[in-house]
């Protein structure tokens, strides 16, 4: 197994059901050691491509390989699994729970319960160790479940809508963790709807729309080249060169002038006037979109309404294995 193999590799992969095609000829590469956000509208095939990755659906079409190789129990074990669909044995006792998820991640009883007493600490449910699952908030049971899927320290964490249900002060602790995740090296996929909080944790996204790929690569880079329309202004002197043909309206904000510009047009030729007409410029800058407003643009219709056909058939139970991703 090369080490320069990327972490996680989807290659053509096609999953049906029925007549809906949930995710159609989807090539997703995740090289190793970054934090990637799988992107997309409510029913864009994100869950039904996890689900793929962690062996719990087979695709109709295409592979999977996790570390370079076919995702095998021994590889799967190397993952930690965070589903969008919670699910906890609500009768255990806390602590109880972690060991024994620790444990058929392959960690001795004695390991598991002292990582999860850390991680009880760390997360503020100490007080809790001994309480049953049921009798924690919804909240607290998500952390709980959180802790079962890095208590193993995973090599590759996938983590869908990890965010949903926890109040801002947990979201900001979850945050922190994923960034000390990523310190470590660990690989770390999660699927969001949350824009600013991919924004701030992301160093790739992947962004799916009715079932297909639309955008994928460097955020940085996707940023720069989506960088297009809106000049942001500031300067002393004339103001007349502001009016021109490339210019569909002008907004301000924060002190600056933001000149919205007609498609197609060159902000060059805005510049070119403003030297000629004799002001100082003190400031002129291409204004970088943020990462909702390019989800938006290309999410396109996919995205009105927030919800559409959901990717696939659900678990009727919350308290299945594989919402662990142990199937």
């Amino acid at each position: 197994m090369s080490e320069d193999s990327p972490a996680l590799r989807l290659k053509g992969v096609t999953k049906r059901f029925g007549e809906h095609t949930a995710v159609d000829s989807f090539d997703f590469e995740v090289p190793r050691g970054v934090i990637c956000g799988l992107l997309g509208p409510n029913g864009s095939g994100k869950t039904t491509s996890i689900r793929m990755i962690m062996g719990i659906l087979g695709p109709d079409e295409g592979s999977v390989s996790l570390f370079g190789q076919d995702p095998d129990v021994v590889r799967r074990a190397k993952v930690g699994y965070l589903p969008e669909e919670r699910g906890v044995y609500k009768k255990m006792k806390c602590l109880e729970l972690i060991t024994f998820l620790g444990e058929i991640r392959g960690l001795r009883r004695g390991e598991a319960r002292r990582r999860g007493g850390d991680w009880l600490d760390r997360m503020g449910l100490t007080d809790w160790a001994e309480k049953k699952v049921e009798d924690l908030s919804k909240g607290m049971q998500q952390k709980i479940q959180f802790i079962g899927t890095v208590i193993h320290e995973p090599e590759l964490l996938i983590l869908d809508e990890p965010f949903s249900g926890l109040d801002p002060i947990n979201q900001d602790v979850l945050e922190e963790i994923v960034r000390e995740y990523h310190a470590r090296g660990t690989t770390i996929v999660f699927s969001t709807h949350l824009m600013d909080q991919a924004e701030r944790l992301c160093e790739r996204v992947c962004l799916i729309s009715k079932s297909r790929k639309v955008l994928d690569g460097d955020l940085k880079e996707i940023k720069a080249a989506e960088r297009r329309g809106i000049v942001a202004v500031e300067f002393e002197g004339p103001d007349t060169w502001i009016q021109g043909p490339e210019i569909d309206r002008i907004e301000r904000k924060e002190g600056s002038l933001h000149l919205i510009l007609k498609d197609g047009q060159d902000h060059q030729h805005i510049l070119n006037r403003a030297v000629a007409s004799g002001a100082r410029i003190l400031r002129f800058d291409l204004i970088e979109p943020r990462l909702h407003e390019i989800f938006v643009r290309h999410a396109g219709e996919g995205l009105v309404g927030g919800a559409g056909m959901a990717d696939g058939p659900r678990s009727a139970s919350a308290d299945g294995l594989t919402h662990f991703g142990t199937a």
